[in-house]
């Protein structure tokens, strides 16, 4: 198989520096009432590099909530990725614990466009049931 990507820089979107504070929710059963806070490092039309104090799990679906207003590209966010009560969804691909106890999350968004999303949907959907009294998943 032969790398598309050459160079230094083999992403297939180039990351920006782009700082901000975010929110994000986990989209499991017993995640989705609690909201993690922490801050965005770097972003591109494919994912970001954040910043949080709890440990997520590797493809973890998570819904993230961060000021997009500022940057052009966050125009083909809105057009490409999955969309949900104004927060992107995305998929967690690597996690790395730093020195004080944080954890940096890469995230890759889930675009409209994946070939099998199936498994998305129920994950996604109980970001509508944060009550969760009697239900099943």
């Amino acid at each position: 198989m032969q790398d598309k990507h050459k160079g230094l820089e083999r992403r297939e979107f180039a990351r920006l520096d782009y700082v901000v504070p975010l929110a994000c929710k986990v989209c499991k059963k017993e995640t989705i009432s609690k909201i993690l806070q922490g801050y965005t490092s770097d972003i591109s039309q494919s994912g970001l590099l954040c910043r949080i104090q709890e440990k997520v799990n590797k493809d973890d679906i998570i819904w993230l909530s961060f000021d997009k207003s500022v940057l052009s590209i966050c125009v083909d966010l809105d057009n490409r990725c999955l969309i949900y009560q104004n927060g992107i969804i995305g998929r967690a691909v690597r996690i790395e614990l730093k020195s004080d106890g944080s954890y940096n999350v890469g995230i890759q968004f889930i675009t409209r466009e994946e070939k099998n999303p199936t498994h998305i949907y129920p994950e996604a959907h109980c970001l509508k049931n944060s009550d969760y009294k009697d239900e099943e998943t």
